[in-house]
């Protein structure tokens, strides 16, 4: 049967993908250039945070490929994936096939557990995490080291994720990059096309998420 397209990425999953390149984008540049910029690597840190919190509520309630139980599949799965690596033509997943879907996990744990860390973390000289003074100096100065040696774990799934990105269109003769702007993917005739909730539900989430960092956070 000859590939049709259909919708597989909701708007709130696109928006949520770029939204977060950039603030990751962001976070390392401020983290490099130090100084007052640190003040907008902490709304950004708060970003992230608001942004992942979205994602995993999101992965129970939104559109039809955005939820977990879509994608997340046990060890066998994913051995069985990886098996298959020579066949040739690969099957394209729908969504996210079984190793991108543990790329998912590790990307939104490590992005969070970053921005956990860095509401504990001070610079020693003009700028500490709203939380750093609820703990003493020593357990603030072994979260910021902790905070910096993720930065590295960051960088290394990041690399990972390019580098399948790059598997995928070269080797798999598939473009990953433009559903993500288009919501779109050519399939199979039988594939099943992401059922969107109404959009107000996004709404509703992410409106939910930032009242509760307000609160959170508020000092």
């Amino acid at each position: 049967m000859p590939p049709v397209v259909i919708r597989v990425w909701d708007i709130p999953v696109r928006l949520f993908h770029w939204l977060l390149v950039l603030l990751v984008i962001a976070l390392f540049v401020t983290g490099k250039l130090g100084g007052n910029w640190l003040e907008w690597h902490q709304r950004a840190g708060v970003g992230v945070i608001g942004l992942v919190l979205f994602r995993v509520i999101w992965g129970f309630v939104g559109s039809t490929h955005a939820r977990f139980a879509s994608f997340l599949r046990g060890p066998s799965a994913v051995f069985a994936y990886v098996k298959n690596f020579r066949q040739r033509p690969l099957p394209h997943d729908i969504g996210h096939n079984p190793m991108g879907a543990l790329s998912v996990v590790a990307m939104l744990l490590v992005l969070l557990a970053q921005a956990v860390l860095g509401l504990f973390a001070n610079d020693d000289i003009m700028l500490e995490g709203p939380y750093a003074r609820l703990v003493s100096k020593e357990t603030s100065d072994f979260l910021t080291k902790l905070h910096k040696l993720n930065a590295d774990v960051i960088i290394g799934l990041v690399c990972l994720h390019l580098a399948a990105i790059a598997f995928a269109y070269f080797y798999k003769k598939e473009n990953l990059v433009k559903p993500m702007f288009t919501g779109e993917k050519a399939s199979d005739s039988d594939a099943i096309p992401s059922i969107a909730p109404p959009i107000w539900r996004a709404w509703l989430v992410a409106a939910g998420v930032a009242l509760a960092l307000y609160f959170v956070l508020k000092r």
